[in-house]
C-alpha cells in the first residue's frame, strides 16, 4: 500500500503517514516489508500444517535446528499442548508432502499428525489492538480488503 493510500485510508497528510511509517520502522514495529507470492503460481498449491512430538520425550529438544535445512517448511512454532511444534509446509504434490514427512520425521526422530489445507479464506492479516479507554486513542488503521 502507498503512502497516498495510506493516507486517504487514515484521513491524514501523506507527509503525516510518512512520518508516522518511517517512526515506527526506527521504533522496530515495522520491522521490514515482504512479498506476497502466488503458491500456486510458483508450483507449491498444496500447503499443510505438520505437528511434531519427539519419539523419546527425554531427547534434546533441537527439533527446529535438525529441520532447518528443509526449506519446504515455511514456518516452525513452538506450541502448548501433546505436540511439541507445527509446522506450515508447502509442497508441488500428495507425493512430496508425503516425502517431506518422511524426511521430517528421519531429520528429526518424531512422530508427525499431518492437516492438508482445502483452501485460505484470509491469510496475512494485522490484528487490530484494542484502544486502552483511558489512553488517548489516536486513528485506527483498517488492514483495507484482503488482509
Amino acid at each position: 500500500m502507498s503512502f497516498t493510500d495510506l493516507a486517504k485510508e487514515t484521513g491524514l497528510s501523506v507527509s503525516a503517514v510518512h512520518q508516522r511509517v518511517r517512526r515506527l520502522e526506527r521504533r522496530g514495529v515495522i520491522r521490514g516489508y515482504a512479498a506476497l507470492v502466488d503458491y500456486d503460481e510458483i508450483g507449491l498449491p498444496l500447503t499443510a500444517f505438520v505437528s511434531i512430538k519427539p519419539i523419546d520425550p527425554a531427547a534434546p529438544d533441537d527439533a527446529p535446528e535438525r529441520l532447518s535445512h528443509l526449506t519446504a517448511i515455511e514456518a516452525c512454532h513452538s506450541v502448548a499442548g501433546d505436540e511439541s511444534y507445527i509446522l506450515k509446509v508447502r509442497v508441488a504434490s500428495p507425493f512430496a508432502l508425503e516425502e517431506l514427512l518422511q524426511q521430517i520425521r528421519a531429520s528429526a526422530n518424531v512422530s508427525t499428525r499431518t492437516t492438508v489445507v482445502l483452501s485460505t479464506p484470509y491469510e496475512h492479516r494485522t490484528p487490530m489492538v484494542e484502544p486502552d479507554p483511558g489512553a488517548e486513542a489516536g486513528p485506527q488503521v483498517s488492514p483495507g480488503p484482503g488482509g
